[in-house]
């Protein structure tokens, strides 16, 4: 039977642990890249559906965090190498799928909610490059991760030439790049390519406590300190424009949020705050 066009599930977790851990209704989004048999390639189906989701999630006030993870033994393993025999003959189609997946790691870049990746296994080429995307990643200890383009006389199109250097610096990604060589979780958390390396059997519930932090934050700060952040890792914005940037959206917040508000008077009336995300 052939694979599903798309295969990309969404589960929402309730974050409410009985604790003051946000409002009613905050959430964790996941979503699962779910075709394990394949080890979860990405195709331009899967790229234009996970564009729709993370609109469709950014929008929604009880989305405080979206995970994405992948299926059985691997996160990703990269392209579709059996469609990748008729997309690399096509001018037309071939740049539109990496146009498509540059935009949706833009996406991620841009949406006001933390992205998280949660690295279960294997996590090449095109996986790489999704990890890449995400704002952090947490690993699991069965994790892979490399680039393995050129193993396969392949090479990195979806932003892995890019985002790598700036990652880890250019010397280990030429090494990682040339290499092909996969790095053990333990070796990727030394590397900087993750935050946070945890037993397989946690990685799920470590992605819960991370969006169970910030679903007590108010979200517009999050948003707001995520554009910030980005603005100089996507944009590339120098040093001058960057703090032109910060001064900007932090006196915007600052005067005009309910948030910032709450936030000084929950402290000086030493009690839990009660964000708004206005």
């Amino acid at each position: 039977m052939n694979a599903p066009a798309v295969a990309l599930r969404t589960d929402r977790i309730d974050l409410q642990d009985g604790q003051d851990a946000g409002p009613v209704g905050a959430q964790l989004a996941v979503l699962t890249l779910d075709r394990p048999q394949e080890m979860n390639p990405i195709d331009h189906d899967l790229v234009r559906a996970m564009r729709e989701r993370l609109v469709e999630l950014d929008s929604d006030p009880r989305v405080r965090a979206i995970a994405i993870t992948g299926a059985g033994r691997a996160f990703s393993a990269g392209g579709d190498m059996k469609k990748y025999r008729t997309l690399q003959h096509d001018p037309v189609g071939f740049p539109a799928f990496l146009a498509d997946l540059h935009a949706m790691l833009a996406d991620i870049g841009v949406c006001r909610t933390p992205v998280l990746a949660l690295v279960n296994g294997i996590a090449v080429a095109g996986g790489i490059e999704l990890l890449l995307g995400c704002d952090f990643a947490i690993a699991a200890e069965s994790a892979r991760i490399g680039d393995a383009h050129l193993p396969f006389g392949q090479m990195g199109g979806g932003g892995s030439l890019t985002l790598l250097p700036r990652a880890v610096g250019p010397a280990r990604a030429r090494e990682l790049v040339f290499s092909g060589r996969l790095l053990s979780a333990a070796e990727a958390l030394d590397w900087g390519l993750v935050s946070r390396v945890v037993p397989d059997d946690e990685l799920l519930a470590s992605g819960i406590a991370v969006a169970r932090g910030l679903a007590r934050r108010s979200p517009l700060a999050v948003g707001h300190a995520k554009q910030v952040l980005n603005a100089a890792y996507w944009e590339g914005t120098a040093i001058t424009a960057g703090l032109r940037l910060e001064r900007e959206v932090a006196s915007r917040y600052g005067l005009t949020s309910s948030d910032a508000h709450e936030g000084l008077a929950a402290f000086a009336e030493k009690r839990p705050p009660r964000f708004t995300g206005s």
